[in-house]
């Protein structure tokens, strides 16, 4: 692998790449920033005034479902693998549907910022502070692990260290958002996903001109070795079943679960789905989203493909740990110029799955926890200025934890089973509120507790694939809570009765 010096030797030699670079980050500072002078309101701040377009809404799910975690992480899957992630994606689109038809007529039935509060509309305020702490322990851990994987391309390019280039990548973005708020998040995430896609297309070609024999030869040598596999319909009676997250069952039922409760449940996008103008346009956002997640997803192994046969045809050794192995490429093999572009649109997708975070924790901080505690009238603006504080508070935490996230193994892979290890108890929480009458408050943490406690056993004791997490947590809490109910049912006069009669 290239070393620091090294690196730095060919930063210095590179002024054009850097200099597009460069230009991208403050250009994309400028463009989010100017949104600030139409952040009136709270709604403003946290749901851009449920004024874009069906379209843009769509285009930023993707970008918050992307990152960097996927950008260098999906090329080292295909690298070492095979296109079976793809598998995963087909349960994504299960998912939209189930969120369309049994989620979002629920968040369109009032004026809701945040997916906690129809928690407590349902259960009671004590769940809504349950669900919703829950939600900011899994985005910021998730989180952090993606601003790691920032470091790792920047380091790349300038040398100049994790901890700088963290530091870097989060101010510039924490500038943006702190102005411009879900406005500003909302149009930067088009922009920037539109760079970073662009910024694969011509990579891809740009890969594959440098391969003699071009296509024709990567599927031969490819193809040989089973690299193009997409399905794997195995069925074991064994434990071995369990533990392969990319056969076609954990694949399709483990990517359904996990976007269930991603989109389903979690702030960072349920968010964007309020902010959709109609329920129509926000059911026409998420279905939209996954056509675009596909090809990318797609594209992204297939440059990993490439590159499989690239390095092995060249003898040449390939970076280490995997995750370098795009940027590297890209930084060390693409034409003066390229190489800045396609970087820069790494970097397009960091900072988008940032601003987007940002802006979601900082709305659950302030709508869940702080605004139900304040007693008597306060102006808008009292709550703006705290929701932009919020948001400074929550940048110098991900920070800190991207710093320790350093030393938690493959990117990707840490990012998705950080996160689905907390989604069963969420999913399953919502799943007791929207499809049982007879599950109070009281039995519904029963069961989120029972299955967050299952989930911890499972990710450090057992060796099960990071693709069933969704599905055990989800399945122990509602089949706990639904017990627990038989003890303590929801009736007259007590927290979420009525909702339970109103909104199940």
């Amino acid at each position: 692998m290239t070393g620091g010096a090294e690196i730095v030797s060919i930063a210095g030699q590179r002024p054009l790449d850097l200099g597009i670079i460069l230009a991208y980050l403050i250009g994309i500072t400028w463009f989010g920033a100017r949104f600030g002078s139409t952040q009136k309101t709270l709604k403003d701040y946290f749901l851009g005034g449920r004024s874009a377009p069906w379209w843009a809404i769509g285009f930023s799910i993707v970008s918050a479902e992307t990152s960097t975690l996927t950008i260098i992480g999906t090329p080292a899957l295909a690298f070492g693998g095979n296109l079976g992630f793809l598998q995963v994606v087909l349960g994504y689109l299960i998912a939209r549907i189930v969120i369309s038809s049994l989620f979002l007529p629920h968040y369109f039935r009032g004026d809701l910022y945040t997916a906690y509060e129809l928690m407590q509309r349902r259960f009671g305020s004590r769940i809504r502070k349950l669900t919703a702490g829950t939600f900011l322990i899994l985005r910021a851990l998730a989180e952090g692990v993606r601003v790691f994987a920032i470091s790792i391309v920047i380091s790349i390019i300038l040398g100049t260290g994790e901890v700088a280039s963290i530091l870097l990548i989060v101010c510039l973005t924490l500038f943006y958002t702190f102005e411009g708020g879900m406005t500003a998040v909302i149009w930067t995430d088009v922009v920037q996903m539109f760079l970073y896609i662009g910024g694969a297309v011509l990579s891809f070609y740009v890969i594959l001109s440098q391969i003699p024999g071009g296509w024709a030869h990567v599927s031969t040598a490819a193809g040989a070795l089973g690299k193009f596999q997409v399905f794997d319909f195995r069925f074991e009676a064994t434990a071995e079943f369990f533990t392969r997250p990319y056969s076609f069952w954990a694949g399709i039922i483990g990517g359904a679960f996990l976007t269930t409760a991603s989109h389903g449940t979690e702030q960072l996008m349920v968010q964007r789905l309020l902010a959709a103008r109609t329920q129509g346009e926000s059911r026409a956002a998420l279905f939209a989203s996954w056509a675009v997640i596909f090809f990318q997803f797609s594209l992204f192994l297939m440059i990993g493909t490439m590159l499989f046969v690239y390095y092995g045809d060249t003898g040449l050794a390939p970076p280490r740990p995997a995750d370098r192995l795009y940027p590297a490429f890209i930084w060390n093999h693409l034409p003066h110029g390229i190489a800045g572009l396609v970087i820069a649109a790494v970097l397009a997708a960091a900072m988008s799955n940032l601003s987007a975070a940002l802006n979601s924790l900082a709305s659950t901080t302030i709508m869940d926890f702080y605004k139900p505690l304040v007693r008597g009238a306060r102006p808008e603006s009292y709550f703006l200025r705290l929701a932009r504080l919020a948001t400074l508070f929550w940048g110098a935490a991900l920070f800190l934890i991207g710093l320790i996230a350093r030393h938690w193994g493959s990117v990707l892979e840490a990012g998705l089973s950080i996160a689905s290890i907390l989604y069963g108890g969420l999913l399953g929480v919502f799943l007791l509120g929207l499809l049982t009458r007879r599950v109070g408050e009281t039995a519904a943490m029963i069961g989120m507790a029972a299955g967050q406690l299952l989930m911890i056993y499972v990710k450090f004791q057992t060796s099960i694939a990071w693709t069933w997490y969704v599905l055990l947590g989800t399945s122990v809490t509602l089949l706990i809570g639904y017990a627990a109910s038989l003890l303590w049912p929801a009736g007259r006069g007590r927290p979420g009765a009525e909702g339970a009669e109103s909104h199940a």
